[in-house]
């Protein structure tokens, strides 16, 4: 299993259709929590070079620089980072051998009429069958279109709270997938 942390197509407030920026915090912080839980690979997905080019900088911090001489123990999370341009960059990255694409899994803190549960969905991942791409979106979410091209997508994680609110960092909401995942 890999992970992906789309900034476009992505969800405003007001629901239009928009481009995030990429935040430090979420590629370190991510990196170390898929890296922990054993997930392959942590793709960054934005379309703007100048934000690719800035999440790369980052990783070389940590991969090559005075971050990983320093704190030795980021390296392996940062090295399994990967930079792409499109969700699409990321499927073909992770096309098996005879060349099938992974499955694509979304996350959403918004109930649907149909989700998978944690506990079938880490059945289907102790199962034979094709690798998977969880999805988390940055903004207010993963754009419909993306939504539309998933195999599945996971039940939210919600919180105990009477007034019934819920609105995680991805940072925490990938840590708590992760765990619920594969823990």
């Amino acid at each position: 299993m890999a992970a992906a942390l789309i900034h476009y197509p992505v969800l405003d407030r007001a629901g239009g259709i928009v481009t995030s920026a990429i935040t430090n915090l979420d590629l370190h912080d991510i990196a170390r929590s898929a890296f922990t839980f054993g997930l392959t690979d942590y793709f960054v997905v934005h379309p703007v070079a100048a934000q690719r080019e800035l999440a790369l900088r980052v990783r070389a911090h940590w991969v090559e620089g005075a971050g990983g001489r320093r704190i030795p123990d980021r390296v392996p999370p940062m090295s399994a980072l990967r930079v792409v341009a499109s969700v699409d960059d990321a499927i073909d990255e992770l096309r098996s051998a005879d060349g099938q694409p992974p499955e694509l899994w979304t996350t959403s803190a918004r109930r649907a009429k149909s989700s998978l549960s944690y506990q079938a969905a880490r059945g289907q991942l102790q199962a034979e069958g094709p690798s998977v791409l969880l999805v988390f979106g940055t903004g207010w979410g993963l754009a419909p279109e993306l939504e539309a091209r998933a195999t599945a997508r996971l039940e939210p994680i919600e919180s105990p709270r009477e007034d019934g609110f819920n609105h995680l960092s991805v940072r925490a909401a990938a840590a708590i997938t992760f765990a619920r995942l594969l823990g």
